[in-house]
């Protein structure tokens, strides 16, 4: 169906289905990539493919042209390498973003149910007041919380427990003394599955410099998942909480706990 037609241009209500398409993909992708030297290496391979078009399109330029031509052949397969986690991360954010995984109806249906089986409510109050503890010592923890995966990978890089959530447990465990204070814990279905555990460190250049290691591998975790990350600063005593990619600093207890209860619904 052509909603407009003025004789040289011919645009369909498709066309502006595909355009709209294209525009939510690229702000998804501005925003996985942006930060990061990931952004810098996007821009270089479009400049690239800009030079290429100009050099055979325009200026016909056939040594010139042949050589870029090589290299953009390459183009899909080198994309896929350099940017490995940047694609894991578009995928997760599809994954979990979109409506077929909202939908009550489709979730019911759906082949792969399984994935999307709704988890043992969160023990969110003992977490909290894990949290208020901790921010009054100026005890430094990192907590991650799974949501849809259950970040084997990562618990596998610590010490595995499968132990009941509660806020004496999670104290004693990043105790200053303790010896599994160094790294985080991931809470996977309302279970402490492990402690000690080796985070990714975010990649993101345009950080605040003040933010430590805690704040960073949080941030991390969150890139290349959809799970949730609080941190306890060791210095300040400050609560942030990180999902997405994106840090909020020193949040009060009634929004940590408010925020939960949103991502965690019983």
């Amino acid at each position: 169906m052509d909603l407009f037609d003025i004789g040289f241009l011919t645009i369909r209500l498709v066309d502006l289905i595909d355009i709209a398409i294209v525009t939510v993909l690229l702000y998804k992708l501005y925003n996985l990539l942006r930060g990061g030297v990931a952004i810098n290496i996007f821009i270089g391979l479009l400049t690239v493919y800009a030079l290429y078009w100009i050099c055979v399109k325009v200026l016909s330029m056939e040594l010139l042209g042949t050589i870029l031509g090589q290299f953009i052949s390459l183009g899909f397969i080198a994309l896929i390498i350099v940017f490995q986690q940047e694609v894991r991360r578009f995928l997760i954010v599809l994954g979990t973003n979109n409506i077929l995984s909202k939908n009550t109806f489709t979730r019911q249906i759906l082949p792969w149910n399984w994935q999307m089986a709704k988890s043992n409510p969160l023990n969110i109050p003992e977490i909290v007041k894990a949290c208020r503890q901790m921010a009054k010592t100026k005890t430094g923890a990192i907590i991650v919380l799974a949501k849809s995966s259950e970040l084997k990978y990562y618990t596998n890089t610590g010490d595995l427990m499968n132990a009941e959530i509660s806020h004496s447990l999670i104290e004693s465990i990043f105790f200053k003394n303790s010896p599994l204070h160094d790294g985080s814990i991931i809470i996977v279905n309302n279970m402490i599955k492990a402690a000690r555990c080796v985070l990714p460190v975010t990649e993101n250049v345009e950080l605040p410099g003040h933010l430590g290691m805690r704040h960073r591998a949080a941030i991390g975790i969150t890139e290349q998942s959809d799970a949730l990350a609080l941190v306890v600063s060791e210095e300040t005593g400050d609560i942030s909480l990180a999902k997405e990619g994106h840090i909020r600093l020193d949040i009060s207890l009634e929004e940590l706990e408010r925020t939960l209860n949103e991502e965690f619904p019983n």
